[in-house]
């Protein structure tokens, strides 16, 4: 094996560059029109274009790939995860081609990437499954009536389904019609594959997986489990490795599960059978992934192990080199999906171009898997993840504290990203004590994400920096006085503060208090600082505004104005611009397509009604009225029309 393409985008082909080039392989890559100036497709040795941007006309498109694999003439593919990662028709004209697929058999695919199958694979091979509906559901007429056999609340799952798409959660008849058309069409749309089943929703579980490994003689080693219960909407935000709920006793049991389940359908490569897990330990067999993993990273850095390099190994037909005893647990590791969304706004996604973009550096604690790159595009074509970020340490605790520190040193402007909402979780005590189950962003923002909680401490930390970016940035102009008082308003709070600039530091004193010693290495103009504040440092994500700055860390993003007090003066008596006021219309959350509009001019519709159905990122999300009683007086978007965040989609009387 000499030339391997990589079928797929994004992180992964990054990902699967670098091992290559480990083991003196050349790469090639795939791209649509959208990703055409993408970082990975710089990164392969070669590269070609296989259509248009939707994934349908692209790296869904098997007759281009397979065109351009004979063009290229490589010796095998690997399919990364997403697209035709666990597609068996695209295995068999591989097999055909004479093309190794860096993978699962085609039986092993075909037994478990579909969901029905692999259900009743794992109850032959006795392994525990959610109770359920294992058949086909031809309708939503169909689905209700399964709904109600099963008892709500149930989860609507398309059979081919991943990553979170095609998943919905239902708690009554108009829910289960809702979400088995999401996720019928959703199925279509990501996988080429519109069947959906029914299985009983676990309430309070815990999302618990196995990593398994095995070659083409046979052997098949579990790798431990990885932690993936913090999630949004089905999919995952935050991994870790080990899990802090498994003890030994538990680890073991359901790895022998994970390896039944694998020789049952004669399984080789690295994959992944996941469960579902309740308080009391008892475990249910949720699906099997045959292909590789997004949080496959978490995994690599407690076992040191490659998985992708083990990956081609195994497919060029080499045993294992190891056993199951030799398979350690050294360590911990956390993994964050740093996204292209607003956590602010319902998660709604983000798209646009990196006008900034600096992730940590990383070391032999700190890894980042990343695809973009400062100004390319995040397209609403595809999965909004820009980048995962994971770090290690000997600990839980030191894992986190080392999150928490590269949280804050990860800066990104242009399209909106969850680090705030990452931010919030690690430091939160219940995540802290490893208390949670996969409805605790549900649980612990209930009305939504509002950013961390403000604390005395923190809002003073914001003053401080707001000050001293002030005068470091005033010194570029003129002269200022080495004590100089100054108010800052952090949000709505203000605060009046003395600064004495030092020869290489400076004392910050609020009122009377003592005076504290900050040194820091702002620079004017830039976008990231530390502040070593009372012997703690503090890292800013520093954004200018027309006045003041937006200051970034710890979870909480606030707009901070640092003035002298004859400006500050002045400033009270400057009139504040009205926000527009939208309560006669529905706006655009987001960027996206149009795929329903189900209201119609005269129409009075009520709080809480959907009005229409965009899709971005491969995913639908309903747009809905938020007040009762409203008449339509005009219609301005129709099925097909590509709309802006912010457009205005319909408007009341």
């Amino acid at each position: 094996m000499k030339k391997i393409l990589i079928a797929n985008r994004g992180e992964i082909v990054s990902r699967i560059v670098r091992t290559a080039r480990k083991m003196h392989l050349r790469t090639v890559a795939v791209y649509s029109d959208a990703d055409k100036d993408s970082l990975f497709v710089r990164q392969a040795d070669e590269a070609y274009r296989i259509g248009p941007a939707p994934s349908s006309q692209s790296y869904l498109n098997v007759e281009r790939i397979l065109e351009v694999i004979d063009r290229s003439k490589v010796d095998a593919v690997h399919p990364g995860y997403g697209f035709l990662s666990e597609n068996a028709e695209f295995c068999k004209a591989l097999e055909e081609r004479g093309i190794v697929f860096i993978g699962p058999a085609r039986e092993a695919i075909e037994s478990m990437g579909d969901k029905i199958h692999s259900k009743r694979v794992a109850m032959q091979a006795g392994v525990p499954t959610i109770p359920g509906y294992d058949g086909i559901i031809a309708s939503a007429d169909h689905a209700v009536t399964v709904a109600r056999d099963v008892g709500y609340p149930v989860m609507v799952k398309a059979s081919a389904g991943g990553g979170g798409k095609g998943m919905r959660i239902a708690a009554n008849d108009e829910e289960v019609r809702e979400a088995w058309e999401t996720c019928s069409n959703e199925g279509r749309s990501y996988f080429n594959d519109e069947r959906v089943f029914i299985e009983k929703f676990i309430e309070n579980p815990r999302h618990i997986e196995i990593q398994i490994l095995g070659d083409k003689q046979g052997h098949v080693l579990w790798l431990n489990e990885r932690e993936c219960s913090i999630q949004r909407r089905n999919q995952k935000v935050i991994e870790e490795a080990p899990s802090p709920f498994v003890d030994p006793s538990l680890r073991r049991a359901m790895g022998e599960q994970a390896v039944r389940l694998a020789q049952a359908v004669g399984y080789y490569s690295a994959g992944t059978v996941e469960f579902v897990v309740g308080a009391d330990k008892s475990f249910y067999f949720l699906e099997m992934n045959s292909r590789l993993q997004v949080e496959h990273a978490v995994t690599e850095m407690v076992t040191g192990l490659d998985l992708v390099e083990q990956m081609i190994r195994v497919a060029a037909g080499e045993p294992l080199p190891f056993t199951q005893k030799d398979v350690r647990l050294k360590g911990w590791a956390l993994e964050c999906r740093v996204y292209a969304e607003n956590p602010y706004r319902n998660f709604m996604p983000s798209t646009g171009r990196l006008m900034y973009y600096r992730p940590p550096q990383e070391s032999s604690k700190i890894r980042v898997d990343s695809g973009v790159f400062e100004g390319g595009e995040v397209s609403r074509y595809y999965d909004p993840m820009i980048a995962k970020l994971v770090t290690w340490d000997h600990n839980r605790e030191s894992a986190i504290a080392q999150m928490e520190n590269v949280l804050d040193e990860f800066a990104i402007r242009g399209p909106d990203h969850n680090i705030d909402l990452l931010n919030t979780i690690i430091r939160h005590p219940r995540f802290l004590a490893g208390d949670f189950t996969t409805s605790f962003i549900q649980e612990i923002f209930p009305d939504g994400f509002m950013g961390a909680a403000p604390t005395e401490e923190g809002t003073r930390a914001f003053a401080v920096a707001a000050a001293i970016i002030l005068l470091v940035e005033s010194a570029l102009y003129r002269q200022i006085p080495d004590l100089q008082d100054l108010v800052v308003t952090v949000e709505n709070e203000e605060l009046q503060l003395t600064v004495e600039r030092k020869e290489g530091c400076d004392l910050v004193s609020f009122g009377l208090e003592d005076p504290v010693l900050v040194t820091h290495n702002f620079r004017a103009g830039g976008k990231l600082a530390s502040f070593v504040i009372h012997n703690q440092t503090c890292t800013f994500r520093i954004s200018r505004l027309a006045e003041g700055h937006l200051l970034s860390r710890g979870g909480r993003t606030v707009t901070a104005i640092a003035r002298t007090p004859r400006h500050h003066a002045f400033a009270r008596h400057m009139l504040r611009k009205k926000a527009p006021d939208t309560s006669r219309m529905i706006v655009s959350p987001m960027p996206g397509a149009v795929l329903k509009v189900l209201v119609g001019v005269g129409q009075t519709v009520n709080a809480g009604q959907t009005v229409c159905v965009l899709e971005a990122m491969k995913m639908e999300n309903a747009i809905r009225c938020e007040h009762d009683g409203k008449r339509v007086k005009s219609v301005l978007v129709q099925v097909g029309d590509t709309v802006e965040a912010d457009a205005v989609l319909i408007e009341f009387e």
